[in-house]
């Protein structure tokens, strides 16, 4: 590729383009996930759609790898390429929200952060993850659990519609009356069949929450995980809880007599009063033993959402492994407590995100999104702000997952899955539903031009 083709490509776009020789790229080329290092011949810098359709056209013809990045979180760093062009759709953060309609129209770029700044205004929210830097683009391709997932199901599931442009540049719609195959496969099935340009999604009531962590010693991590598994069936759909295995971090506002000391957490978001948010946690906490700390009190459900934003800032390195859980016996609680004991930093962790609820009222094939049927997603994170400490962040995390594994079903929440899981995996993750979505994928992108992801194949 010559220098014209790319200042012609350039000089086309409402945003700029950035290449190895420009001061910023390194800046522009990094990932939220340090331990990933990639050097993409170009970042364009979408501004529109137009730039957009521009990107995919250019980057087709000149037989580019294409990487998609909207708001940066991606863990595995599928938001960017070596060699090829990344479609940087960070630029793009606009919101409107309907309050008539209770529905909001997102930008690609925006995480989820920025919708809850705009919805909380209109006593509104819409069910997206629990750290407000995720983005929202690759949350909502994925799946997208989070603290109203019980009572609202997956984000996917208050997902109206999407504008996308094809491979071949065209622009499309995809909702239930426009596009259904396409609007079928969006739902869970990742980036393989376009890039999004625009999300419509149904919003709900939610202001203020009654919410926070609870960490209690990891001696009792045994008596807490199994209180948990049985308290959950019956918890009110209006709570949303997920249990861990982590690390009091050494630094206030945590209690100095806790720092560094291994915990067991319940974090808990409560849409409604205290009085009830107190009630539904009730029947879990009468039987544990005193916490470390119980933080949980009445915010704004924003503030929730990025409780714990300030842990995780952009650069640290991160290995990730997950499954589905459908059961959750003694025998796994004991050796989760064992795997998690030798974690290699403070901020290490294992989460158990709930799946049931509103998201079982959907069907296994109603979207792409198969695991339906699942009680949790699990996931395991090394995670360090020491890029010395990446090997052993992998080793601890492999090892944690091989000894849970058998445990599990088979698949795995794909926003949980490193760029190495391989076709299997993948797969087994869409279980019934891949044989669809590769058909949709031949239909939408034959050539798989959009492959930078957790792959589908297009059919034979």
């Amino acid at each position: 590729m010559d220098n014209a083709e790319i200042e012609t490509f350039a000089a086309g776009l409402r945003g700029e383009v950035i290449g190895a020789a420009d001061p910023d790229y390194d800046e522009a080329r990094s990932l939220y996930n340090g331990m990933i290092d990639k050097h993409p011949l170009l970042i364009a810098r979408c501004e529109d759609v137009a730039d957009i359709i521009a990107a995919v056209n250019f980057g087709r013809e000149a037989r580019l790898p294409i990487a998609i990045r909207g708001g940066g979180h991606n863990g595995p760093g599928l938001g960017s390429v070596d060699d090829g062009l990344v479609i940087d759709l960070s630029m793009m953060r606009g919101v409107r929200v309907d309050p008539a309609t209770r529905t909001v129209r997102v930008g690609p770029g925006c995480t989820s952060g920025d919708v809850d700044h705009a919805t909380h205004a209109f006593g509104l929210a819409v069910p997206f993850g629990i750290v407000s830097t995720t983005g929202v683009a690759g949350l909502t391709l994925g799946g997208g659990t989070g603290y109203l997932t019980r009572k609202y199901g997956l984000t996917i599931d208050n997902l109206l519609e999407a504008d996308v442009v094809l491979a071949d540049g065209s622009f499309v719609t995809a909702s239930k009356s426009e596009n259904p195959d396409l609007f079928w496969a969006l739902r869970g099935g990742g980036g393989n069949f376009g890039v999004v340009t625009s999300f419509l999604f149904q919003a709900h009531p939610v202001k203020m929450v009654f919410a926070g962590p609870i960490f209690w010693d990891a001696r009792h991590a045994r008596d807490i995980m199994r209180a948990y598994r049985d308290f959950l069936p019956n918890a009110p759909e209006e709570l949303g809880a997920f249990v861990g295995l982590k690390t009091v971090p050494s630094m206030d506002p945590f209690p100095r007599e806790a720092w560094g000391q291994r915990a067991c957490a319940v974090i808990a978001s409560f849409n409604g009063s205290e009085e009830d948010g107190r009630r539904a946690m009730a029947p879990l906490i009468d039987k544990l033993p005193e916490p470390f700390f119980n933080w949980m009190s009445v915010m704004p459900f924003p503030a929730m959402q990025g409780l714990f934003d300030g842990f995780f800032p952009k650069g640290l390195q991160w290995y990730w492994k997950g499954d589905f859980v459908k059961d959750l016996p003694d025998e796994a609680i004991d050796i989760h407590i064992a795997e998690a004991a030798k974690a290699p930093s403070e901020l290490s962790l294992m989460h158990l995100y709930p799946i049931d609820g509103a998201v079982r009222r959907v069907g296994k094939n109603e979207t792409a999104w198969v695991a339906r049927d699942a009680t949790w997603s699990m996931v395991i994170a090394g995670i360090d702000a020491n890029p010395q400490q990446a090997g052993s962040l992998t080793r601890w995390g492999r090892a944690y997952w091989e000894a849970v594994h058998k445990f599990n079903p088979g698949g795995a929440y794909v926003n949980f899955m490193m760029e190495d899981e391989g076709e299997a995996r993948v797969k087994a993750s869409y279980g019934d539903n891949y044989a669809r979505l590769a058909a949709v994928k031949k239909q939408y992108d034959p050539s798989n031009l959009f492959h930078v992801n957790q792959n589908i194949q297009p059919a034979d």
